[in-house]
């Protein structure tokens, strides 16, 4: 994955696959609902422990390399 947008369709494509809302995965992520669909769009300034957050509870890992 090579940017923040492609990461976003990632993590909303898992969250779909998993049955998943954003009202529901924002309130296991410990987010707002605003939030998650910034990090889903690729847009905004999420902080890392969001976007952490949330791929927890989808049982990701998330890798940053330069």
């Amino acid at each position: 994955m090579n940017s923040v947008t492609e990461l976003g369709a990632e993590l909303q494509r898992v969250r779909k696959q998993n049955g998943l809302t954003q009202e529901q995965l924002a309130e296991l992520a410990g987010i707002s609902e605003r939030t998650l669909r910034s990090i889903e769009r690729g847009a905004g300034n999420p902080s890392i422990e969001a976007v952490l957050s949330v791929a927890d509870v989808l049982g990701l890992r998330i890798r940053v390399a330069k």
